[in-house]
């Protein structure tokens, strides 16, 4: 109930209506409309919200137009309008109508109307004022469908912007209240308890490598002895469906199957009891919360789900069968106890931890469609009212894609063409094509968007899209489905006649349609047998027995992730002719193999269909390359001589010295991040590699220093310093410390060691072999120390140097005892 007094003046309950849990907030529901104009409703599965919401708010004086009504599914759709019409006592076009892609049951005394989500979407695209609406009801919200996510924020702009008096209704059965109601600006919400019967729930876990359809189906074996009323199986998808009523024949039980390309007759059969018979429907999650199944008392539940996941740096979706929510299964097992005490059986561990809720559809199905229709709408994504936003990632793909097929100009708004794209009832990569065809191929484009806007059409076989086609046109080429292709038709007569035009193409144009379609998934072959590489840089493979896989060039439509390498499931073979207005020719300058390259290309998106040496490239992009290559090979590409190095040395202390200011940082990060600024202008005549190791890095580094401090150098970091015995000595900077490498003698009678700016250098004391015999800053103490040990031990093994007992008293020389000598 909502948190507010129901007047006592009129009873919530409808008698006109049939006595289901969702009677007692019926006027509280129509209330709250009422004052704020918004609401949303919770309710279980089997309460009746479905149905009797929208009768009930037929009478209300605020009403000003039609209610619409969104289900998420075709078959829901159907559904609901055929049972409140049933409950009216009419059929289905007078006061309750229905509006789906297929289907269109409506007239001018019809005031509840059940669409599909995609039509109220369509409707507001075209009349953003909604005329003649007077309430939306989204159904099922919970399941969180791209579809429903516009709708309900395209119809709460209209709302706030142009229609206060539109009433929205939100109905769910498991979703957080709360968050709808922050979204629709703290609407009421009201709660329908439901009638509650208890469950028995059982835990048969089967193994997760387990065949899903026939170990399911040796559940329903289990468990039908012992129960009573009709048995709702829950499965992924229709394989493994049909898997599960083959091991399920002969039971004594009628196995139907339901699922959402069904035709309307056998989901009908599916939905309608059998008096005196038993019945086990094998069912998707079309069963979770969208229908009502009656008879059901028993729930067997695979546990499994089916979703599509967008991969947006592939460009693909693929399936993916993944276990169900907590939501689901609550749902699921729900379906168990609208008519009395029920059992559940869940074929995974009771302990076996499972999601709160699915993620929404926009977190991963594709998002052109998405991006086309608000794009359509005139706003960003970011200002619509959503509950969820897009992944950035999926949405920038999106927009790529639209801006390739040009629905979107360089300022990102919507093109001419791209309009007319999101006037036509197909996915943007069809509905491009289908407008770019020249007008003897508008048939075969209309076939080729209804085929593949659908499930293959073909039971097995190959990928040949053409034979799709062949058979569509009634050749008998294999084995089709029948449901499916009745639908294709249907779908293509009425796309064909939406775009016009003319039947004359041939069969090998069907190749050059599907690459307007698909243009990043264009393939040429790599020599071997099957295996291709798609312009998009993927590869992509198709079974050695395929017929086209012997094909040089390949038009691609349906194709999925694979884990190393793309599957090709639908597909056409392409002549070279056909994508020349496709080809670009440009220039390719860049860093490759460890050199430059540079080659005039005739490309494909990433497949370089020929090339040829370029003569005279671009300097700034050949500029670019070579930089590319200094920051690929970490500075190695360069060719660092000893000067260069020592000025890098001196630079760096200087840097982290105590007198910092001022002088620049030369380490890795900092000169890589500033290769345009000191050594740019020394490239401009390299062209390769070789000339990086050429460059007069020395000077390049000194651009870096400030010119009021380039006659400090010296001073401030010396690159020799004189010693007692009147050498100059080189300065090592490389450690932390300068490092002064002198032979010992020369340091004879002094006390204290060189210095570098007020600071002591390190002093490496070598023997007359060059190898340092002590390591120290502090001379004195070595002399006093260190040294009778040193004299002791290398006096004899080098008798021709001098080693004054009192060293302080010695004259220092960097000869041997004859040469001080003079002898």
């Amino acid at each position: 109930m909502i948190g507010r007094p129901v007047s006592p003046a009129r009873p919530t309950a409808r008698p006109d209506l049939p006595s289901l849990p969702v009677q007692e907030v019926l006027g509280d529901v129509v209330d709250a409309l009422d004052d704020a104009g918004v609401a949303v409703l919770e309710a279980p599965p089997g309460a009746g919200k479905t149905t009797l919401v929208p009768l009930a708010m037929r009478d209300a004086r605020w009403l000003t137009g039609r209610i619409v009504v969104l289900e998420p599914r075709r078959i829901a759709a159907r559904a609901a309008a055929e049972r409140m019409a049933d409950l009216l006592g009419e059929p289905v076009g007078r006061t309750v109508g229905v509006t789906t892609r297929e289907d269109k049951r409506t007239s001018a005394a019809t005031v509840v109307e059940v669409v599909t989500e995609g039509v109220l979407v369509r409707r507001l695209q075209h009349d953003p004022t909604a005329e003649g609406i007077g309430a939306v009801v989204l159904d099922e919200f919970h399941e969180r469908s791209i579809e429903a996510d516009l709708a309900l924020a395209f119809s709460l702009e209209c709302r706030r912007a142009i229609r206060d008096d539109l009433r929205l209704l939100v109905m769910s059965a498991t979703l957080e209240g709360s968050r709808v109601a922050a979204l629709l600006g703290n609407a009421p919400v009201v709660t329908s308890r439901g009638r509650v019967y208890d469950v028995e729930t059982r835990h048969e876990p089967v193994p997760v490598d387990a065949d899903i359809g026939q170990a399911t189906a040796a559940a329903v074996r289990r468990t039908l002895p012992g129960t009573d009323g009709d048995l709702l199986v829950f499965l992924p998808g229709q394989r493994e469906i049909r898997r599960a009523a083959g091991a399920l024949s002969g039971i004594d039980a009628e196995v139907l199957q339901l699922y959402g390309a069904l035709p309307a007759a056998e989901q009908r059969r599916a939905l309608q009891p059998v008096a005196g018979r038993r019945r086990v429907v094998l069912s998707t999650d079309i069963a979770e919360s969208s229908l009502t199944v009656p008879g059901v008392r028993v729930v067997v539940d695979a546990g499994w789900a089916r979703r599509p996941r967008f991969d947006p740096t592939s460009g693909m979706s693929r399936l993916h069968t993944v276990r169900v929510s907590r939501a689901s299964a609550d749902q699921r097992r729900g379906r168990a106890a609208r008519e009395g005490e029920g059992v559940c059986v869940r074929l995974w561990p009771e302990h076996e931890a499972l999601a709160g809720h699915a993620p929404p559809s926009i977190a991963e199905e594709d998002l052109a469609p998405t991006a086309l229709e608000v794009a359509a709408w005139g706003t960003d994504v970011v200002d619509l009212s959503l509950l969820d936003q897009p992944p950035a990632a999926t949405w920038e793909a999106a927009r790529d894609l639209l801006l390739g097929l040009d629905a979107l100009g360089t300022d990102g708004r919507l093109t001419d063409h791209g309009r007319a794209m999101a006037d036509l009832p197909v996915h943007p990569r069809l509905a491009h094509m289908a407008l770019r065809a020249d007008r003897p191929q508008q048939r075969l484009a209309a076939e080729l968007a209804a085929l593949l806007g659908e499930r293959d059409v073909m039971l097995g076989g190959d990928a040949d899209l053409e034979r799709r086609v062949r058979a569509l046109r009634g050749e008998r080429v294999g084995a089709v489905r029948a449901p499916t292709m009745t639908r294709v038709r249907r779908d293509a007569d009425r796309l064909h006649r939406r775009i016009g035009g003319g039947t004359g193409a041939p069969l090998t144009d069907v190749g050059p349609l599907v690459a307007l379609a698909y243009p990043d998934r264009i393939a040429r072959s790599r020599g071997q047998r099957g295996v291709f590489t798609m312009a998009g840089g993927r590869g992509a493979t198709l079974p050695e027995r395929d017929p086209l896989a012997g094909e040089a060039l390949l038009a691609i439509a349906h194709v999925d992730r694979g884990t190393t390498q793309a599957r090709v499931y639908l597909a056409a073979g392409l002549d070279e002719a056909a994508v020349e207005p496709m080809v670009r020719v440009g220039d390719h300058v860049a860093w490759e193999g460890g050199d430059v390259v540079a080659r005039r290309q005739r490309r494909l998106g990433a497949l370089v269909l020929s090339e040829s040496p370029l003569a005279t490239p671009d300097p700034d992009r050949l500029l670019a390359a070579l930089l590319e290559g200094v920051r690929a090979t970490e500075l190695r590409a360069l060719g660092w001589s000893r000067s260069a190095q020592d000025l890098r040395d001196r630079l760096r202390h200087l840097h982290h010295g105590a007198a910092a200011d001022g002088w620049p940082a030369v380490d890795d990060d900092t000169l890589l991040a500033e290769l345009e600024e000191w050594l740019a202008p020394f490239l401009t005549r390299a062209r390769r590699r070789s000339d990086l190791e050429r460059v007069d890095l020395h000077t390049a580094l000194m651009s870096r220093v400030p010119y009021a401090l380039h006659g400090r150098l010296d001073e401030a970091a010396p690159t020799h310093l004189a010693v007692p015995s009147g050498s100059r000595i080189r300065v090592d900077y490389s450690g932390e410390q300068p490092v002064l490498a002198v032979k010992l003698q020369e340091m004879f009678g002094a006390t204290d060691g060189p210095r570098i700016a007020g600071e002591p250098v390190l002093l490496h004391l070598l023997s007359p072999a060059q190898r340092p015999v002590q390591v120290t800053d502090d001379l004195a103490g070595f002399w006093e120390r260190g040294y009778p040990e040193v004299r002791a031990e290398l006096r004899g093994r080098y008798a021709k140097h001098p080693w004054l007992e009192d060293p302080l008293a010695a004259t220092p020389t960097r000869h041997t005892k004859r040469r001080a000598a003079g002898g």
